[in-house]
């Protein structure tokens, strides 16, 4: 009798514990709304009302206006930066309230994607996969009150949707109905080629603070062609196919080993090969934008 007691009591407070233990998945927002008005505290507070004990953070509200690469360019960036199970919500959405759809993407590593089905996920579907998708069902997954709006899905469908799975309210099965993984709307790009001897890819988004030039080269493809440090490097750039500005550098670990005001080919956080110049900056020196319409070319001079 003693030892069912006890065994009842070991149950009870290994429940509680359980319980106290609990630990919701991490919610992380990123639009283009900026922090000028009360739209990103809006959906942080339907997030927080749907759980207070959620673990909330931002990604970045400063997505250029309408900019849906560049949202798409920062997920890939950051995503893999976070445990497993973390649900992005995302909100670079010009065709708000017409017929583009709301899903929710869940990769094979088990992390979630809930955002307008417009080319957010172009990047995070081709290198992470898709495990599964689903469109969201708005009668069951929206914020109660909300069907008069229109304009601000962020709030009332992706944030409110968001947080519930993240706070583990619904299951991922209760989003909505499954699509297939080929409904994945994405963006055309140049992706990164070597031919005829020299390498080819895209700016995809340029350093925001500092100017330098980001590509979407990659270091293995960069160093299968020959390239190592102390080399030097030919690099044009494009716009529309149309030449922009042409420059001869040499590829280095770190900013410090050119002298200031020299232009430098390196290696960026994600290990692709981009451009600078040391203490200076050189998109707005030199007129250089980025997105799907910029491309650039590497070889030796």
């Amino acid at each position: 009798m003693r030892l069912f007691k006890n065994a009842r009591l070991w149950l009870a407070a290994g429940l509680l514990l359980a319980g106290l233990a609990r630990a919701d998945a991490p919610l992380v927002l990123m639009t283009d709304f900026g922090l000028k008005d009360g739209a990103v505290s809006a959906m942080r507070g339907v997030a927080y009302s749907v759980d207070p004990k959620l673990t909330l953070s931002d990604l970045t509200h400063e997505i250029p206006d309408y900019d849906i690469w560049s949202g798409a360019y920062r997920l890939y960036q950051t995503a893999n930066y976070w445990p497993k199970g973390t649900v992005f919500v995302s909100v670079v959405d010009p065709g708000v309230g017409t017929e583009r759809q709301s899903v929710v993407l869940k990769t094979r590593d088990g992390r979630y994607f809930v955002n307008p089905n417009n080319g957010l996920l172009t990047l995070i579907a081709e290198r992470d996969g898709v495990a599964e998708l689903r469109r969201i069902d708005e009668k069951t997954n929206r914020l109660q009150g909300s069907a008069a709006s229109y304009t601000f899905h962020g709030r009332d469908v992706y944030a409110y949707t968001g947080a519930r799975l993240a706070a583990g309210k619904i299951r991922f099965e209760d989003v909505g109905p499954p699509l297939p993984a080929s409904a994945v709307v994405k963006l055309s790009y140049q992706r990164a080629e070597a031919a005829d001897g020299r390498l080819k890819g895209m700016i995809p988004v340029l350093d925001p603070q500092y100017g330098n030039v980001w590509t979407n080269i990659p270091k293995a493809l960069f160093e299968a062609q020959g390239f190592r440090p102390g080399d030097t490097v030919k690099v044009r750039i494009f716009k529309q196919g149309k030449p922009v500005d042409e420059v001869v550098a040499p590829y280095r670990h770190t900013f410090g080993e050119v002298a200031s005001g020299q232009p430098l080919v390196y290696l960026n956080s994600l290990l692709d090969v981009s451009l600078a110049l040391n203490m200076d900056n050189y998109a707005a020196k030199r007129g250089i934008g980025s997105g799907p319409e910029w491309s650039v070319e590497l070889s030796r001079p």
